[in-house]
């Protein structure tokens, strides 16, 4: 018996040892499982973030009353688009002309009292040298000349604002724009108290304004300090349907208060709202839109196939092809700018790294593989790929 057992010592013994030689083999005990590899490379790529934005006109008028009056007629159609100088509202003009009228016969008045004062005047001036002639005389003379003058000039504002008065009653545009729902309708008393008529906002160019957090634009403008800044950066937008504006903004102000609640700063782009087929225009004040602040130029970033990624509970990881050709399991973070082909890696990640791109289910951290370059990395990583033959 204590023979039988001293043998079986060495046989177990050499079980044991062969154990991690077997556990270092695939199943069945076959090769390293062939895997389709590429290297972690720069690539071109434009940097964008997207807020939440809302377009604001760049001017906005609400026409109001200047003078007290019936409101006669309306001239403009709701909702169309005015030019400066057109004529939006007629008010009631008749006790405004008769206001001018009178205004004016008061300055023809005082007109004939400073003639009839001056010919005073030069008569008593006339005949200070003679005998008859009195200094008290023509100091009268020259102060009542003076008093008329006044008299005039009075009159003549009074005449001047007679005319400005007038004038109100037809109210025109002060801008180019797009008209708004008329607040009072024909028959209505009007005056400044009455608050606004209507209003008119500009339609091109239009203001969109966004928040952004200060961390993001301060790495914005670090990145681009050698490019101008926030100057080598574009907005674009997406409408509500979800669909790409034409046209393209730049930055025009960046606000000098940093919100405290939310440690975000409110940034203005510039965009053109030109007319479109039918007539319209594809921005409207007040719309909430996507804002996507875009680099002009791209810029190099570190980059692997998407098909590369797998996320799992722990977040995203590749699987890195090192020494002795063993996988990796590797952690990274992945940019905003990521794109469905292209995996941007902000960290986890060095130049020049392999990475399995295809044949991730049979990768096992700690494993080696059989690894051969990647053949969609010529084709843009539209897809998985496969590795090489002969790998």
């Amino acid at each position: 018996m204590t023979l039988l057992f001293r043998r079986g010592l060495p046989a177990i013994g050499l079980a044991l040892l062969a154990l991690p030689a077997l556990a270092a083999q695939p199943p069945g005990g076959g090769p390293p499982p062939a895997v389709g590899v590429t290297a972690v490379t720069p690539r071109a790529v434009t940097e964008s973030n997207e807020f939440i934005g809302r377009i604001e006109a760049i001017n906005r008028v609400d026409i109001v009353s200047r003078v007290t009056a019936f409101l006669e007629k309306r001239e403009f159609t709701e909702g169309a688009e005015v030019k400066q100088g057109d004529l939006l509202i007629r008010l009631e003009r008749g006790p405004f002309e008769a206001q001018l009228a009178q205004a004016s016969a008061s300055v023809a008045e005082a007109d004939a009292q400073l003639q009839n004062a001056s010919v005073t005047l030069n008569r008593a001036q006339a005949l200070l040298n003679t005998v008859a002639g009195q200094r008290s005389v023509v100091d009268n003379a020259l102060a009542a000349q003076r008093s008329a003058q006044a008299q005039l000039m009075s009159a003549q504002a009074q005449q001047r604002q007679a005319q400005i008065n007038l004038d109100y009653t037809e109210i025109r545009a002060p801008i180019d724009g797009r008209i708004g729902r008329a607040m009072v309708t024909e028959g209505n008393v009007v005056s400044p108290s009455s608050g606004t008529l209507v209003t008119i906002v500009s339609q091109d160019p239009m203001y969109v304004l966004f928040t952004v957090p200060v961390r993001t634009m301060l790495e914005v403008r670090r990145r681009y300090a050698e490019r101008g800044g926030l100057e080598a950066v574009t907005v674009k937008v997406h409408l509500p349907d979800g669909t790409l504006y034409s046209e393209t903004g730049k930055l025009d102000f960046v606000d000098i208060n940093v919100g405290q609640d939310t440690d975000s700063i409110t940034l203005r782009a510039r965009m053109p709202n030109p007319v479109l087929q039918g007539g319209l225009r594809g921005l409207t004040a007040g719309q909430l839109v996507s804002v996507v602040m875009e680099a002009i130029e791209p810029v190099p970033m570190l980059s692997v196939p998407r098909a590369a990624v797998i996320t799992d509970q722990r977040g995203d990881f590749v699987y890195v092809v090192g020494a002795e050709n063993k996988a990796e399991r590797r952690a990274i973070r992945m940019g905003s700018e990521s794109t469905p082909q292209w995996a941007v890696v902000q960290e986890g990640l060095r130049e020049g790294e392999q990475v399995v791109v295809d044949g991730l289910q049979r990768v096992r951290p700690g494993n080696p593989v059989s690894p051969a370059p990647w053949q969609g990395a010529g084709q843009g990583g539209g897809g998985a790929g496969r590795p090489a033959q002969g790998g």
